[in-house]
């Protein structure tokens, strides 16, 4: 009778399920992964579950290590627990508090193969990289600078993999020809944190407002400074122009509102909202952070800017509603640039690559078929 081999446990740690583009990301490979060789499961520290409707449609375990919304002892003592009483076969941390602690708790277990990921731009520093970098046997990254960094830490090269994330080009459509915003709306989904910098945007949306009137911005999220950016709003000189609306599972409708899509991050990985936005046919106005130039190619899928620079990016997105023709012409760019680069198959197929050579226990090179460190 032959061996009927069980697929690997893949265990993702996550902080919570919240609405976010590393969640987001983790659920769309959880869902996706090839079930005959690997079974995902998601471990949250906290009890935040935004996504879990959607993650248990899928049919992936949850298991939620404590009660509390925030992470405290508990959850670390639970994730201690757990991992020695359920030893995955891959252990995949996602977000900094993870990738700091159940790295350290694995190599305190001896536990192997430890997957670290870095995917903002500040990730790297709250993580602490610089002395944990080599508590795991490989690194995936989701934009080229960040794999760099990694290497000027001391990281080999050949241990980094960078994968971009990817985009459902079937679910985020560009809406037909009849449903074409009238309104001028600048669309920002983003998380209400430091690194987002809605003020440079509010303050860049000020300078929008003098020259195209008609224009509103639509501020779109949750996150730690959701206080704070409502204030900056209900602030500003145009505040009358300025919406705030809570982060939702679905943003396809505020995508169908828009005219065109500004994020005015000071530091990025590769960004979901603008793969979601130029699927959906939409031009960028954007900062020229992170992953986003290797995204957005100026003048042909969108605008760039410096970051911290609120009148060049305000120019940028008043060029954009001025001009029909180009936004029309980007947009359709921005799609068929999404659907040749960035699709979810490619997404999934290279970390199944990373899996399949750290499961191997090859040495520490790139796996083949996960492509180059630097895209």
């Amino acid at each position: 009778m032959t061996d009927v081999k069980k697929p690997a446990r893949v265990v993702f740690v996550l902080q919570d399920l919240a609405f976010g583009g590393t969640q987001r990301q983790a659920l769309e490979l959880g869902t996706r992964l090839d079930r005959s060789l690997f079974a995902p499961e998601f471990w949250m520290l906290t009890d935040v579950r935004d996504f879990a409707p959607k993650a248990e449609a899928a049919g992936i375990p949850l298991v939620w290590l404590s009660p509390n919304p925030t992470v405290g002892l508990a959850s670390l003592a639970a994730l201690w627990h757990r991992l020695k009483e359920h030893r995955p076969d891959v252990l995949v941390p996602l977000t900094a508090v993870p990738n700091i602690w159940a790295r350290i708790f694995a190599k305190m277990q001896g536990l192997a193969p430890v997957i670290g990921t870095c995917r903002g731009g500040g990730a790297i520093a709250r993580q602490h990289e610089r002395f944990l970098k080599g508590l795991c046997s490989h690194h995936i990254v989701n934009a080229a600078p960040l794999a760099r960094t990694l290497e000027a830490l001391g990281r080999p090269a050949a241990a980094i993999t960078c994968i971009p994330n990817g985009v459902d080009t079937g679910y985020f459509l560009p809406p037909p020809d009849e449903l074409r915003p009238v309104r001028e709306v600048v669309l920002c989904l983003a998380r209400f944190c430091e690194d987002k910098d809605h003020e440079t945007l509010i303050r860049a949306f000020e300078y929008v407002a003098a020259k195209r009137p008609r224009a509103e911005l639509w501020l779109v999220g949750d996150g730690p400074l959701r206080t704070r950016v409502r204030t900056l709003a209900s602030r500003s000189p145009v505040r009358g122009l300025i919406r705030t609306y809570p982060a939702s599972p679905d943003p396809r409708p505020f995508f169908q509102q828009a005219s065109v899509v500004a994020l005015s991050s000071v530091r990025e990985g590769l960004p979901n909202v603008l793969l979601e936005a130029m699927a959906m046919g939409l031009p960028v106005a954007a900062t020229a952070v992170g992953g986003i130039p290797d995204l957005v190619v100026p003048d042909q899928t969108g605008l760039l800017c410096p970051p911290r620079n609120p009148e060049a990016l305000g120019e940028n997105i008043a060029a954009l509603l001025a001009d029909e023709d180009k936004r029309l012409a980007f947009g359709k760019n921005a799609r068929e640039r999404v659907e040749a680069l960035f699709s979810m198959a490619q997404m999934v197929r290279r970390h199944e690559a990373v899996f399949e050579h750290v499961l191997a226990g090859g040495p520490a090179q790139r796996p083949a078929g996960a492509g180059p460190a630097r895209d």
